[in-house]
């Protein structure tokens, strides 16, 4: 008789494997050419009586052309909306007396755009270095005004108003009113 896996890990890698090779019409002897982990050990993983190595879990993710993480998702307990807590401390990416930068993009993400909600005190200024090659920046003021600077290009936005410039070049948004300066700030690269 063949002993239930314990932890929920073990229990979800047992069941996963199991369906997807079912689902993919494989033998345990054709998974174990297709990932290199031997027909014995796939049994014993499906049976839940082995604990593999994360290279083993890794070479049967491959063999399902799949990352570790979607081998071991279960399906359908993904959430197809993902929230980003504006309480949550690990998104506010800068906090002192004169900006405040929190992150609206969730932080795991492989992102080629970032979204930003920025706070600037009056007279504060976000001056930035060029970021890569080809990187470009959307900022829109939510209340105050603010003076965009890129390179040697400078614009004036006010309360509703939308920059899109270069941000490979050296690049300030400036708060020029007399309260704070609220907006939001995009990010994309190529």
């Amino acid at each position: 008789m063949s002993k239930a896996p314990t932890d929920p890990a073990s229990k979800v890698l047992c069941e996963r494997v199991t369906e997807l090779r079912n689902r993919h019409g494989y033998t345990l002897d054709q998974l174990a050419a297709a990932s290199g982990v031997s027909r014995s050990m796939l049994s014993q993983i499906e049976r839940g009586q082995a604990n593999p190595t994360l290279a083993v879990t890794h070479r049967i993710a491959q063999a399902f052309d799949m990352t570790i993480g979607e081998l071991v998702d279960q399906p359908g307990s993904r959430s197809n909306i993902e929230i980003v807590h504006g309480s949550d401390p690990n998104n506010l990416f800068r906090a002192d007396g004169e900006c405040e930068i929190r992150t609206l993009s969730p932080l795991h993400m492989e992102k080629n755009v970032e979204f930003y909600d920025i706070s600037l005190q009056p007279g504060a200024a976000l001056e930035s270095a060029p970021h890569f090659d080809g990187t470009r920046e959307l900022f829109t003021v939510s209340s105050g005004r603010a003076r965009i600077e890129a390179d040697q290009t400078v614009c004036e936005l006010d309360t509703g108003d939308t920059a899109h410039y270069r941000a490979d070049i050296p690049h300030s948004i400036i708060n020029i009113s007399d309260e704070t300066l609220r907006g939001y700030l995009v990010v994309t690269y190529r």
